[in-house]
C-alpha cells in the first residue's frame, strides 16, 4: 500500500521551498488584485519581491481576533475574499460572528491528505460526526473524503443511539469527528451490547487528543490520528503514523511568531501560528494569525514526509488582560521590549495581592541594571498607561510556553 498521498510529501525540502516561494509571490499578487482589504494593506508591497520567508515576515498579520469587526465593516468577508455570490458553494458561521466561505475548488479545505495519512483510502465508508449545521467542520471532512474517493455517512452530532445503530448496520471503515464523541459512541455501544468491529481508524479534531484516549482507542482496534485545521484556512498540519508531531500541509506556509507581533520566533520557541494559503482563489489569506500557539519541531518525520513539523495545538495566543479597567495586549509588551534591545525575552505577570491589581514585567537580560529597570518602568507607563514593576531573570529562565501575559488572578 502506498504510504504517501502524493510525491509532494516526500520532495526535497529545497525544492519545496523554491516552489512555495514562487507560489507565494503569485498569491500575494492575486490577493492584492482581487481582495480589497489586501489591496489596501499591501498597497506598497512589490508582490514579485515576496519570495522568501524574510520578505513574508515583513507583511502585516491579519488576526482571527479582528475578523468579526472587519466583516461588520465590510460585508460579507471583511474585504479578504476574492470571490462573489454564485461562485461559492456554501457560507458557514464560526463563533463570534465570523463567516467563512467554501469555494468550488476540488478538496477546498485540503483534508484528503490528512485522511490519507490516517489510513483512509478510496472505497471506504466514512462515518462523519462533525456538525453539518451552521459551522463548516462537517463539510470540511466530507469534501476531503469525497476527494479521496470515499463515501460519507453524514452522522452529524448528537443522537448517540442512532449513531451506534448506523455504524452497526452500515459497517463504516472509519470515523471522523471529535475524539470525545467517539468515546461516547463506543461507551454507549457497550451499554447496548452492540459490537462495532468495522471501525478501524479515526481522524479527530477540534479538541485535545490526549495519549490516554488515543491508547484507549488502540486497545479497541481503532487507530486514531489528529488533524489541525481551521474554518479560515482549512488544513494546517496533520498527524502521521510516526506520531512525532504534526506535518504541515503542502498547501500552506506556516510561521511561528511572537504573540501580538508579526516577528518569527527562534526555532523551537512557542509562539502564535500564522498561516498563508498558497492556492486558494476564493479566500487568499496572507499571514493569517490563527490565535493558536505551537512550535516548530527540528528535522523531518520518520514517516518519510519531509515538510516542516509542528508540535500541535499548545493553547491560545490571545492573552489580553484587563488591569485596573484598562486592556493590556501582547502587542504592547512587544513594543516595550523593542524599546530596549538588552531584553531577550519578557513576560508580563498580572496578579492582585491584597486585592489590588499588580503588573510585574519579568525580563531576561545579562545581569541587573538599575538604569534599565527604571527605563523599563517608564516604558510600561508610557505604553500601557499603567504602573508596572520590573524583575530581572537569567537567560532562558522564562518558560518556553508562548505566554507573553500571564494573568494569575484567574487562579486565585
Amino acid at each position: 500500500m502506498n504510504e504517501h498521498y502524493d510525491a509532494l510529501e516526500t520532495r526535497d525540502p529545497v525544492e519545496r521551498e523554491r516552489a512555495q516561494m514562487d507560489a507565494l509571490a503569485q498569491q500575494v499578487a492575486y490577493a492584492k488584485a482581487r481582495a480589497p482589504a489586501f489591496a489596501r494593506a499591501l498597497r506598497d508591497v512589490d508582490a514579485e519581491a515576496v519570495r522568501s520567508r524574510e520578505a513574508l515576515a515583513r507583511l502585516p498579520v491579519v488576526r482571527k481576533s479582528a475578523l468579526a469587526e472587519m466583516q461588520r465593516a465590510e460585508r460579507p468577508f471583511g474585504g479578504l475574499a476574492a470571490t462573489r455570490w454564485g461562485r461559492l458553494r456554501r457560507v458557514f458561521a464560526s463563533p463570534g460572528g465570523i463567516y467563512d466561505p467554501e469555494g468550488e475548488a476540488h478538496d477546498y479545505w485540503r483534508l484528503a491528505r490528512a485522511l490519507f495519512a490516517a489510513g483512509f483510502r478510496a472505497g471506504d465508508l466514512v462515518h462523519n460526526c462533525f456538525s453539518y449545521h451552521l459551522t463548516p467542520a462537517g463539510s470540511m471532512l466530507e469534501t476531503g473524503a469525497h476527494a479521496l474517493g470515499c463515501t460519507v455517512f453524514p452522522g452529524g452530532i448528537g443522537q448517540t443511539e442512532l449513531q451506534v445503530a448506523a455504524i452497526a448496520d452500515l459497517r463504516p471503515a472509519g470515523y471522523v469527528g471529535t475524539p470525545s464523541f467517539l468515546r461516547i459512541i463506543l461507551e454507549r455501544a457497550d451499554e447496548l451490547g452492540v459490537a462495532l468491529p468495522s471501525l478501524e481508524k479515526a481522524l479527530v479534531s477540534a479538541e485535545p487528543f490526549p495519549a490516554s484516549l488515543r491508547n484507549a482507542f488502540i486497545a479497541r482496534g481503532i487507530q486514531g490520528y489528529q488533524v489541525y485545521a481551521t474554518a479560515d484556512v482549512g488544513a494546517i498540519a496533520y498527524e502521521t503514523p510516526a506520531r512525532e508531531g504534526l506535518v504541515v500541509d503542502e498547501g500552506v506556509i506556516v510561521e511561528i511568531v511572537r504573540p501580538g507581533t508579526g516577528d518569527p520566533v527562534a526555532p523551537g520557541e512557542v509562539g502564535e501560528v500564522v498561516v498563508t494559503t498558497l492556492a486558494n482563489a476564493d479566500y487568499p489569506l496572507i499571514r493569517f494569525g490563527t490565535g493558536d500557539l505551537s512550535a516548530v519541531l527540528p528535522g523531518v518525520s520518520p514517516c518519510g514526509r519531509t515538510n516542516q513539523r509542528i508540535k500541535g495545538w499548545l493553547g491560545r495566543a490571545d492573552q489580553t488582560a484587563k488591569v485596573k479597567g484598562m486592556f493590556v495586549h501582547p502587542a504592547q509588551v512587544a513594543d516595550i521590549v523593542k524599546r530596549h534591545p538588552e531584553v531577550r525575552r519578557a513576560r508580563l505577570v498580572v496578579d492582585n495581592p491584597g486585592g489590588a491589581d499588580r503588573m510585574m514585567l519579568h525580563v531576561e537580560v545579562a545581569g541587573t541594571d538599575a538604569a534599565l529597570a527604571d527605563a523599563l518602568v517608564e516604558s510600561i507607563r508610557e505604553i500601557t498607561k499603567l504602573r508596572g514593576e520590573v524583575t530581572f531573570r537569567d537567560a532562558d529562565e522564562l518558560p518556553n510556553d508562548g505566554k507573553v501575559i500571564d494573568d494569575l488572578r484567574k487562579l486565585e
